[in-house]
């Protein structure tokens, strides 16, 4: 049994990428292994301000929510990133999310999965947004390989990706894991 932990950093109820997530967290739960989703609209996290005192304490100064979900990224086996894009980058949860992993990403070894909705539909467009995700998930994670993306093209409205052949797609990953 692995430990999964989804991150889902749409602001929005029900948006397409939670969507993703929820079906990635369904297969991963029918194989049998543990798993939690977090919202991170359902969180507080302030902005990371470079201090580097985590470097000598371990773990972040400021007492909100990151230093929790810090640790449940060391303790993971596998790592689900789930984000819109806005203005062909992350959204701005996530980034502050990543920023604040300063303290721990060295810490981290976790087979890591990608999911991606945008309005635009040409996919080739969002490929920003990935290598900015992949920036830290690729070149700050150590020993970490990802496993699978997901970029889903052409959804806007919250339930777009409803009937899409990406929601089995997560599932399956999820499944897979």
């Amino acid at each position: 049994m692995k430990k999964v932990l989804i991150i889902s950093s749409s602001p929005r109820h029900n948006s397409n990428s939670y969507l993703l997530c929820k079906e990635f967290e369904r297969g991963a739960l029918e194989a049998g292994h543990s798993v939690e989703l977090v919202r991170l609209a359902d969180k507080k996290i302030n902005y990371c301000i470079g201090c580097y005192a985590c470097s000598k304490l371990g773990h972040c100064f400021q007492n909100d929510d990151m230093n929790e979900l810090a640790l449940k990224m060391q303790e993971a086996d596998v790592i689900v990133l789930a984000s819109p894009v806005y203005f062909y980058s992350m959204s701005g949860q996530l980034k502050v999310f990543i920023d604040r992993l300063v303290q721990n990403y060295t810490k981290i070894h976790a087979d890591i999965y990608l999911l991606i909705t945008a309005w635009d539909s040409d996919v080739e467009n969002l490929q920003s947004t990935l290598e900015a995700i992949r920036g830290c998930t690729r070149d700050c994670f150590e020993d970490c390989q990802e496993k699978g993306c997901i970029v889903v093209g052409g959804v806007n409205q919250a339930g777009d990706i409803k009937g899409r052949k990406e929601l089995l797609q997560a599932y399956n990953m999820g499944k897979n894991v």
